[in-house]
């Protein structure tokens, strides 16, 4: 039996009269007692991703374009991109743009005619030049990566949900097994197709610059250090380290595309540096959510079959918290993040918005504020921890994952897992968290905490490791 199960299980099935109820849980589907239960099927109960109703900025401009609340203009050269934008709140700066054959409508991508994509916090939205359909997706607070197209030609702009085709790359374990997003590094010949033959990476912020940005078009200036971006293979025989020294410090996109068919001529450095981090942040918060969910269901199933009081926790439920929990705050706090060494610049106005977003504590110290010199971020912490997806996530998980950042962010000296964290990184860190995030526990706050505690006449509350 696997070391994970839980010693009350043991007891239980030693009773006969319980193997009937064991039995129970298998056939509805919530899987055997012994085992941790992982990538239990988001189809089912209690994730139901097909037919649950999403609750996200495009469902409900949908529903305004329904009602008849708003409405989105059209424009001959790119179609209702300009004004779904501006409905979604996602800034144009955002843009970068993708050459490589790698997306749904992979037959309009070359290196001539990149794809764009747009993204905030939230929403991302794709587009083709002369494509049939503008792609969107969102982090969805319940369902995580969420699927739509916009048709180009309809006389009447209309968002439509997309499963099928979307689920067969944006639902594996480069997403962590939940539906979510991804980025990607390829060798690109010159029509577009990736030559896997070369390798391919899945990108993140723990990734080395020299590995990003393959298949990508990139405007910026990096100094020294080296990536993969601008550049198109002239045959498929060659072998890594390719010479990439025409497609370094790139400021103009001029003579590679005619770039009137895009609503900015860049695909600015800082914008990628973002959403690389970005999108595995979201496919964190969404394993976080469905193994939580999918937990209790399934111990829920269990106390019923085995009459076990409802509240009754399981070992194997905590643990499955407890771990993704940590994945999670690991990726918050940056752990592994590839580092800088040396000044990273844009060329669009992106940075400056994307700092302008704030919150900002009381000293004007922001999540948002970059670095961009020996890392990412000023502050090594997410901003994701203000989205709407992360509030969402369940009370059970989120309590352990407040916890475990208080410990972290409170800690005297160098942690294992966490030594790239500095005494003021966390000392920043937990000040600005304090003053900008609403639903932190009571602990985070120690008179306040230590007036509580003195009112109630109990002890401090616990760690949880």
């Amino acid at each position: 039996m696997s070391p994970s199960i839980d010693r009350a299980v043991h007891t239980k099935i030693r009773r006969s009269s319980l193997w009937s109820g064991i039995l129970t849980l298998i056939l509805l589907g919530l899987g055997s007692p012994f085992s941790a239960l992982c990538g239990e099927d988001y189809e089912r109960e209690p994730i139901n991703y097909d037919t649950a109703t999403p609750e996200n900025p495009i469902s409900r401009l949908q529903a305004a374009l329904e009602e008849g609340a708003v409405s989105l203009s059209y424009e001959a050269n790119t179609g209702y991109l300009s004004s779904l934008l501006q409905a979604l709140e996602v800034p144009v700066s955002s843009q970068t743009l993708v050459f490589s054959k790698t997306s749904l409508q992979r037959n309009r991508i070359t290196p001539r005619s990149p794809r764009a994509l747009y993204f905030n916090d939230d929403v991302y939205v794709g587009y083709c030049q002369d494509g049939d359909v503008l792609e969107l997706s969102v982090a969805d607070p319940n369902l995580g990566g969420v699927f739509y197209t916009l048709d180009q030609k309809a006389e009447k702009a209309t968002l439509v949900r997309q499963n099928d085709h979307c689920l067969t790359c944006h639902s594996s374990n480069n997403t962590k097994g939940v539906p979510g997003h991804l980025v990607r590094s390829v060798y690109v010949d010159q029509s577009g197709f990736p030559i896997f033959s070369m390798g391919t990476h899945r990108i993140d912020h723990s990734s080395p610059l020299e590995k990003r940005w393959g298949g990508w078009y990139v405007t910026g200036t990096h100094g020294d250090q080296k990536h993969l971006g601008n550049l198109v293979m002239t045959g498929t025989k060659q072998k890594e380290p390719v010479d990439n020294s025409a497609g370094q410090n790139v400021t103009s996109l001029d003579r590679r595309f005619k770039h009137s068919s895009y609503l900015t001529p860049h695909s600015d450095l800082v914008a990628l540096m973002v959403l690389e981090h970005q999108v595995e942040a979201h496919n964190l918060i969404t394993k976080a959510n469905f193994e939580t969910r999918q937990a209790l269901h399934t111990e829920a199933g269990m106390n019923k079959a085995l009459n076990e009081p409802p509240e009754h926790r399981w070992e194997s439920t905590t643990t499955r918290i407890r771990n993704t929990a940590d994945r999670l705050v690991k990726y918050l706090l940056f752990c592994d993040e590839a580092p800088l060494h040396g000044r990273l610049t844009g060329t669009s106005s992106y940075a400056d918005e994307f700092s302008q977003w704030g919150p900002r504590d009381e000293q004007g110290r922001s999540l948002r504020d970059f670095d961009l010199e020996r890392r990412l971020f000023k502050y090594p912490c997410s901003y994701l921890v203000y989205s709407k997806s992360f509030d969402s996530l369940p009370g059970e998980v989120k309590e352990v994952v407040y916890r475990k950042l208080w410990d972290i962010l409170t800690a005297t000296g160098p942690q294992k897992d966490y030594k790239h964290l500095s005494d003021t990184d966390r000392s920043s860190i937990l000040e600005i968290l304090r003053s900008t995030k609403k639903d932190l526990p009571p602990y985070w706050y120690p008179s306040q905490s230590a007036a509580d505690t003195a009112s109630s006449g109990g002890a401090p509350e616990q760690k949880i490791d």
